[in-house]
């Protein structure tokens, strides 16, 4: 690739509490904002960060929800990372349902039966406002086998043209206290009704939500929460029988140590499977009101990947919006329906596993892998993985750049075990295969904290990784997925 720019999703850093980038990142420069000083994204640390940095109002705040039903005890793995998700009808019916109903059949899921009543939501992107049916699910009590210093909302859904969600989370601390209904995410499939987005400043003083994560602010003193609700709230226009139907809703609670760096792994594995490659920059300029433009899409642009890679198509109707001249409209088109329009970008985690699981018969989620054996194990049943990195240019050798946090494409490992990546911040499809070194990638991927250029101490992402499989997986895709820790 060419020059020093930008690759990523331009992950924020709760530790400099400004927007940083790639390459500018590691030249210890910040860019100039055009949010106004906005404060982080999510930085993805766990345990990893000490520094202390410092609700929104639900439309359908009248359903409160307050279900005190705790789930059973569940036999948990001895991980560092606590995943649950709602996907069967048994789950849903433990739920306390207000207008919702549960349908059955092979892929179980919520809509709306009764609506409880209409609210009026403004959009706060469009300016628009507008009346909504609405109806609740609230989740029982998970109790998290690992309290955590992170959570992280997912969830899949059909969203017809007058419908959209909203998911929320409350959690209770380790001192038993808890936290406010937390908006983790306003979401449609497309953007006509509603825009897709995140809500800022969401705080109590000693958790926040940055974007799509919620972090404990102070993670050094101790304090975890130890258990969650969600509250999913599902809108329609009044008066139609639309519903949204909601098949997976979940979180990934996460407590990562600090760590610079972690132990080699010892290679287990040799396979690549054929994965279609993208690449972000041939798009650069394009569709500038998406973050920018290609140059920006690299979570968009590898999550359209996997989709493919399933057997996910778009049909010519739904890319009749994208300029003909433009080559692979798709990747436009994930752009464009991945945005968050708080965020300004392209790289909300959550929103890219919903866009995934609008293509029939897939699913995604969001979480955190231990170990590039984690990842072998998966591309044996033949699962690739998105995974969320940051480094200096010459901490990855071949890379040819330096990012503050970039997505790219695990599609295997070679006989010596080194990471086969389609990296989309290449300068063409074609260049997108790329094979990094095994130690280099588990260093960059898996650590919590790095130095960049001007030797500050910045974030890493402790292991984030986006997964997409089929609605309907095998049992070696199912065992694969429950060795990682998602059901």
């Amino acid at each position: 690739m060419a020059g020093a720019r930008p690759l990523t999703d331009h992950t924020r850093d709760r530790t400099t509490v400004q927007w940083t980038c790639p390459d500018l990142d590691d030249l210890g420069v910040i860019p100039p904002m055009s949010r106004a000083e906005q404060p982080s994204r999510r930085t993805v640390l766990a345990a990893a960060v000490a520094a202390a940095v410092a609700g929104g109002a639900s439309p359908a705040s009248a359903a409160d929800g307050s279900d005190d039903a705790v789930e059973e005890d569940r036999a948990a793995p001895a991980r560092l990372v606590d995943n649950r998700f709602w996907t069967t009808y048994g789950d849903w019916r433990r739920g306390k349902a207000k207008g919702t109903r549960v349908v059955a059949g092979e892929r179980p899921g919520l809509v709306i039966d009764d609506a409880l009543g209409t609210v009026e939501y403004r959009d706060p992107h469009s300016g628009k406002a507008a009346a909504w049916e609405y109806a609740t699910w609230t989740s029982p009590v998970h109790e998290l086998a690992v309290p955590a210093t992170e959570a992280i909302a997912s969830w899949n859904a059909h969203t017809p043209g007058g419908t959209w969600l909203q998911v929320e989370l409350k959690g209770t601390y380790s001192d038993g206290t808890t936290t406010p209904w937390y908006v983790m995410g306003r979401w449609a499939a497309g953007d006509r009704d509603i825009r897709r987005t995140s809500v800022d400043d969401q705080s109590d003083g000693r958790s926040s939500v940055w974007t799509d994560t919620l972090a404990v602010d102070a993670p050094a003193s101790g304090l975890r929460i130890a258990s969650y609700r969600l509250r999913l709230t599902l809108y329609r226009k009044p008066g139609t029988t639309k519903t949204p139907t909601v098949w997976r809703l979940g979180a990934m609670g996460s407590d990562i140590p600090d760590r610079f760096t972690v132990p080699a792994s010892e290679p287990g594995l040799a396979r690549e499977l054929i994965v279609p490659r993208y690449s972000q920059e041939i798009h650069a300029g394009q569709y500038p009101q998406y973050d920018n433009g290609g140059e920006a899409w690299c979570s968009p642009t590898s999550s359209q990947m996997i989709v493919e890679y399933w057997g996910g198509r778009l049909t010519p109707q739904q890319l009749a919006w994208v300029d003909p001249a433009y080559a692979d409209p798709q990747v436009c088109h994930a752009a464009r329906h991945t945005f968050d329009h708080q965020y300004a970008g392209c790289g909300n985690w959550p929103f890219n596993a919903a866009y995934a699981a609008t293509f029939d018969g897939l699913q995604g989620v969001v979480t955190r892998l231990g170990s590039l054996t984690d990842l072998e194990t998966l591309i044996a049943a033949g699962i690739p993985a998105m995974t969320s990195q940051s480094f200096r240019k010459e901490e990855l050798t071949g890379a040819g750049y330096g990012t503050s946090g970039h997505l790219m494409t695990v599609i295997g490992f070679t006989a010596d075990g080194d990471v086969i990546a389609n990296d989309p911040a290449s300068p063409s499809d074609e260049a997108v295969r790329r094979v990094y070194k095994r130690r280099e990638w588990e260093k960059i991927w898996l650590r919590t904290k790095r130095y960049n250029a001007s030797g500050k101490v910045v974030s890493g992402s402790g292991g984030v990784c986006y997964l997409y499989f089929p609605a309907q997986p095998s049992a070696r895709q199912r065992k694969a997925l429950a060795a990682v820790g998602v059901h």
